[in-house]
């Protein structure tokens, strides 16, 4: 073909080695070259030249029609199934939930589906309240936007004490595997930054924050997703109109810089000061909240930032309270005449102590003060944990004095002493509290022990003695209350445990029941008192923070699962991150002196899945000073918690936001014996907890206005039956997996139910791994096991199977090559019959592709992909044909593929039939895809431009009259601290700033429709077209005469609606949606319950007929739905008159297997089981 003769429009060959192109336009390039502009098979756009030594390999396509119809039909349906599986999103759009071991709430789907997945780029604030489950919402994004390779490179970065729950969670949860970064991970990454080498990783917050070198080598990363959780730790604050960042704020100010997608986890966004809460937001757009507020703290808009839903209002999908109540009680004791002799001689102790540490520089004071204030919490604590603390404080100072009695006879007074016979300046955070936070379980119990046991103010040898004094008299005395047995605080306890109620359920079964105390000691020494009381040393398990990651987890489930395991003993910082809902028994030993440690200990059992009233007893001493403060708290807590709810429990910690509990514990201790000081810390308790300021930190926290109710509940059920009813898990991924497998040479074989051996996987398909994997995980030679259900994949003494899924290395594999030989069967077109429909009309099967792009140039991308299966009939008429059609029909046999030759020869099937099809596409499909996503974009676009604007246009404002006022002072002979030029500059710089981001949104805003693509055609061909001219039978099925047929489906259809109304029901008939079924029937509410839908496939049949047909959507839907499909029968008699609905639930108990597209049911025998009209769900 001579390079002169291309012309527009035209399809051509031997240009792309994947099939023809259409001509988009040709342009001379001399007299022997042209440069072709072309769309490629897949619809892509490009160019490349033609020479004349080119020519002998181009020619024009077959002008004809698009399609011979010629492709083998199995080659076809197999590759249309690919192309659905890897896009499966498009087709299973709650995939994630489907392929991962949880069972998500309704506040869970809505927001991972509605709030975070639509939002492209994802900058967002999940902060919903404890317990909430916000790691099983994270986890489904995660692999949600890995299902829609979305997303490849992942960090999460947490707290160190969290860390290792969120790599459990995640490979236990959703089977996906993260390193833990570490610094020997960075030492042996081979090019110098584990960073760059590592795709999915989680990192510690403190260890990436306080260290320049690992932040210096995060820059030169970037991820597709960054999660930061417990992200309120990273603050910011002004001070003197200046910002203060934080360490941990810088470290997230880099990390929303690095990442496409960015979540900040939190259930406090918000610490009270509106200023300090629009530092927090500028984390996710620094221009929208740049500076600070002109116009005083004013609330800033944040819905389209940031989700939050309160503890008590989540729901099930029943409609019921997700959570149940929960109730605490206050346990007081008095101590004995000993116990109160030891308490005031250590409390005088630590006073005197603190006094002389108050005279100390400011490290060694924070560690002689650490110090201090837990061995006040250990004298609370236990007989066992204060004499402990006591001896071993007395030994460590023994060794300092006799090295430094050493070091003096020596006569090297001036020469530095050894690190041990120093005070050891013990490296913990300013604040207390924030060492519970920051440090692991283990480090923070290490570096209490270390405190307690080094941190002095004695220096000299005089004041070493005289401390030594002190503590060997207290020693002994604790020893002698510790040996007497005399302990008032245990006897409390094993009243508690002996005599409530509460302790036992209906049967006289003790339950079980978790009990936290702050110190190992006392843990051990529960541990044993405990153990005798019950007279089973067995039942008593225990976590500290010394317990390792194995054994942990091991400790857990045998409190979960062993009914003899009875009592949990745990310290606090093990307690973080363990989830024992099997519990709902919990009584606090030692009480924490930070409020939200109150929270996190009831939330070990007051979360989801706890199905039971919630108690906690805190057990209080009179007559302590620490006790009179826990007293009164307690009292006041259980005055609020009447007046507003369980909900005082979830804003303890921001209620002190004064003063801190710590403090006013801590002034008791040194003062309490002052009457106006105990008033006054009475007071401080009185108004925390006072109910107008606890109902303003509740309207502060309802940051967006994010509520779910029957409403908004019932949506999100709809719209899971319909997702569920068509998931590719199992059933459709295990069909085309195993035909798929077996043709690339693979060998299947069956085990167990549901599970398979692969004792051999084809070099081909491991080689192509190689070639396109995305992970780092291969595939392997063979499987032990494989499974499609995630119910599967662990059986009883069973190999552990691998969960096969469109992400799936070896599935991704497996797609690439089917499509690799299948692909042109969907261009070239082939002839399926449709053996259920008795019409005798042909249509065509389109597969249409179409996205929707955003930006320009090389900014432009997709945020919005459709795939769709279309039905065209020959006048031309395109209706939706369902989600799977393909897989509803069966390839044609030989002598039905010699039939239907003269079919092929319609005028219909011309060549302007794709041409029809796009131009219905154009008009239908497009407008409405475009509608849908360019309104969202363009609302969050106007809102984001919005406020931009406005925030840079007052600080700019700001800056320019200050700069005036500061010129005046300059003129007027002063010299102002900031000089106006600097402020002039700042202003231009903004000015530039506001006008690049205005620009680069306005960019944002031109959304465009890409051209449709026709990815293939299928002529599909009823068998009621070969039964034409056919002599007359009693139809097994049905009516073959079509207008006979419809009248019967209409009659069916109303009687089905009638008798649901009949019920009390709600009937909506969805047969155009191809659900799998013909209505979805909703059941009103019965009381707080919200019921399930009924969803009723309809099948109406002419009195005489023998045989019902299920096709292969509509058993896989039954099989999916099991507990709301429903199976309709009406039969319709000659007159217009019909018996039924005959109700049948389980109408099928197995999966069909690839090469069957129906199944064929005796009537008579599905209405021995069916129930008459009235049948219930």
């Amino acid at each position: 073909m001579k390079i002169e003769d291309i012309a527009r429009g035209q399809r051509l060959v031997g240009v792309d080695p994947a099939g023809p192109v259409e001509v988009v336009a040709v342009a001379p390039g001399g007299q022997d070259a042209i440069t072709l502009v072309f769309r490629s098979p897949a619809g892509v756009i490009g160019e490349r030249m033609l020479f004349r030594d080119d020519e002998a390999s181009l020619a024009e396509a077959t002008a004809t029609r698009p399609w011979s119809f010629a492709a083998d039909g199995e080659a076809f349906q197999l590759a249309a199934e690919a192309l659905r599986i890897r896009f499966a999103h498009l087709f299973d759009p709650m995939m994630a939930v489907h392929t991962s071991d949880v069972e998500p709430l309704p506040h869970q789907i809505s927001a991972v589906y509605e709030a975070m997945l639509p939002r492209q780029p994802l900058r967002f604030v999940l902060a919903d309240d404890p317990g909430a489950g916000k790691t099983i919402m994270a986890g489904l994004l995660i692999r949600e936007l890995i299902m829609r390779s979305d997303a490849q490179r992942i960090l999460v970065v947490s707290p160190g004490s969290l860390s290792g729950q969120w790599q459990d969670e995640l490979r236990d949860k959703f089977g996906l595997e993260f390193t833990l970064f570490s610094r020997e991970q960075q030492e042996l990454s081979a090019n110098g930054n584990a960073f760059t080498q590592t795709d999915r990783m989680i990192a510690r917050l403190d260890q990436l924050a306080r260290n320049d070198d690992l932040k210096e080598k995060l820059r030169a990363s970037h991820w597709d997703l960054v999660i930061i959780d417990e992200a309120h730790k990273c603050a910011a604050s002004f001070s003197g109109g200046e910002v203060k960042k934080t360490q941990r704020y810088e470290l997230a100010e880099l990390l929303g810089s690095i990442s496409r997608h960015f979540l900040l986890m939190t259930a406090t966004p918000h610490n009270g000061k509106e200023e300090d809460f629009q530092l927090f937001m500028a984390l996710l757009d620094g221009d929208r909240f740049y500076g600070k507020f002109r116009e005083g703290a004013t609330r800033v808009d944040v819905s389209d930032l940031m989700r939050r839903l309160v503890k008590e209002e989540l729901l099930k999908f029943d409609g019921t309270k997700l959570f149940p109540p929960r109730l605490a009680y206050t346990a007081n004791y008095d101590l004995s005449p000993a116990e109160e002799a030891l308490y005031a001689h250590v409390s005088d102790y630590v006073r005197n102590e603190w006094n002389r540490a108050e005279q100390l520089d400011g490290k060694q004071r924070n560690s002689v003060g650490f110090a201090l204030t837990m061995l006040q919490r250990r004298l609370a604590s236990s007989p066992a944990a204060i004499y402990q603390s006591l001896l071993r404080r007395r030994k460590r100072l023994e060794e300092r004095l006799e090295e430094a009695k050493l070091i003096a006879r020596g006569n090297r007074v001036g020469e530095d002493r050894p690190i041990y016979g120093k005070v050891v300046a013990i490296d913990v955070p300013d604040d207390l509290d924030e060492a519970e936070d920051e440090l692991s379980p283990e480090d923070f119990e290490n570096v209490a022990d270390q405190a307690v046991e080094q941190a002095s103010t004695a220096d000299t040898l005089a004041e070493m003695e005289a401390e030594l004094f002190t503590l060997r008299a207290l020693e002994a005395e604790a020893r002698a209350l510790y040996d007497s047995g005399n302990d008032q605080k245990w006897r409390e306890l094993s009243q508690i445990l002996q005599d409530s109620e509460l302790m036992f359920d209906a049967n006289g079964n003790r339950r079980k029941i978790i009990i936290f105390t702050e110190h190992r000691d006392t843990l051990n020494y529960l541990n044993t008192k405990i153990g005798g009381l019950l007279g089973r040393p067995q039942a008593v398990v225990q976590i500290h923070g010394g317990t390792n990651r194995d054994e942990r987890r091991r400790v857990q489930e045998e409190f979960r699962q062993n009914k003899d395991v009875q009592v949990l003993l745990a310290t606090d910082a093990a307690g973080e991150g363990v989830n024992l809902q099997n519990a709902n028994l919990m009584v606090n030993y030692d009480l924490p002196w930070n409020p939200n440690r109150l929270e996190q200990r009831f939330g070990r059992i007051h979360r989801i899945g706890q199905r039971e009233i919630c108690h906690l007893w805190n057990l209080v001493a009179d007559k302590t000073r620490e006790g009179a403060v826990f007293q009164r708290l307690f009292e006041k807590i259980e005055i609020e918690r009447q007046a507003l709810g369980g909900r005082v429990f979830d804003v303890l910690g921001e209620a002190f936001t004064g003063k801190p509990l710590k403090d006013l514990l801590w002034e008791a201790i040194r003062y309490g014996e002052r009457e106006d000081v105990q008033r006054d810390l009475f007071k401080v308790i009185d108004n925390s907890l006072d109910s107008e300021k606890l109902k303003e930190i509740f309207r502060r926290n309802a940051l967006v206005d994010n509520q779910m109710g029957l409403d908004a509940l019932h949506a999100i059920k709809e719209e899971m039956d319909k997702a569920e009813a068509r998931k590719l898990q199992p059933h459709f991924i295990r069909a085309f997996f195993l035909k798929a497998f077996e043709q690339l040479g693979g060998d299947a074989r069956l085990r167990e139910k549901g599970r398979y051996e692969l004792p051999h996987v084809p070099a081909a398909i491991r080689e192509r791994d190689r070639r396109i994997g995305q992970t780092r995980q291969p595939v392997l030679p063979k499987y032990a096991r494989v499974c499609f259900e995630k119910g599967d994949i662990r059986l009883l003494n069973k190999p552990m199977a691998d969960l096969i899924h469109p992400a799936h290395p070896l599935m991704g594999a497996v797609i690439d090559m089917t499509l690799e030989a299948r692909l042109p069967a969907l261009k070239q077109g082939s002839v399926l019959i449709g053996p259920t429909d008795m019409g005798t009309q042909p249509h065509l099967l389109l597969m249409v592709d179409h996205e929707v792009r955003e930006g320009t140039g090389s900014a432009e991308r997709t945020i919005s992909r459709e795939v769709q299966f279309l039905r065209i009939t020959p006048a031309g008429e395109a209706t939706f044909a369902g989600w799977a059609p393909h897989l509803d029909l069966r390839p044609a046999t030989e002598a039905e593929a010699d039939q239907v030759k003269p079919l092929l020869d319609a005028a219909w099937l011309d060549q302007g039939l794709e041409q029809r099809a796009l131009e219905w596409a154009g008009g239908q499909l497009v407008p409405k895809h475009l509608s849908a996503v360019r309104d969202r974009r363009l609302r969050h676009i106007d809102r984001v431009s919005q406020a931009v604007h406005e925030r840079l246009t007052r600080e700019i404002n700001f800056l320019s009259h200050r700069a005036i006022a500061l010129q005046e002072e300059v003129r007027a002979g002063k010299q102002p601290r900031v000089q106006p030029d600097n402020l002039i500059r700042r202003a231009e710089e903004l000015t530039a700033r506001r006008s690049a981001r205005l620009q680069e949104l306005e960019a944002q805003r031109h959304i465009v429709p890409a051209t449709p693509r026709i990815v293939g055609g299928a002529l599909v061909v009823p068998a009621g077209w070969f039964q034409v001219g056919q002599p007359a039978a009693t139809p097994a099925v049905h009516s073959v005469d079509p207008l006979a047929r419809s009248r019967i489906e209409l009659l069916a259809m109303e009687a089905v609606a009638a008798a649901e109304r009949a019920m009390g029901f709600s009937p909506r008939d969805v047969s155009a949606e191809k659900c799998g079924w013909d209505i979805t029937s909703a059941v009103p509410p019965t009381g707080a319950t919200l019921p399930d839908d009924r969803l009723i496939e309809v099948k109406g049949r002419a009195k005489g007929a023998t045989t019902i047909t299920l096709t292969k959507n509509e058993i896989i839907a039954a099989l999916n739905k099991p507990d709301q499909f429903w199976l309709a029968i009406v039969l319709v008699n000659e007159d217009d008159s019909t018996e039924g609905p005959y109700y049948l639930q389980g109408p099928v108990s197995q999966a069909p297997d690839w090469a069957e597209v129906s199944k064929n049911l005796e009537l008579s025998e599905l209405l021995v089981r069916a129930t008459r009209h009235g049948g219930t769900a």
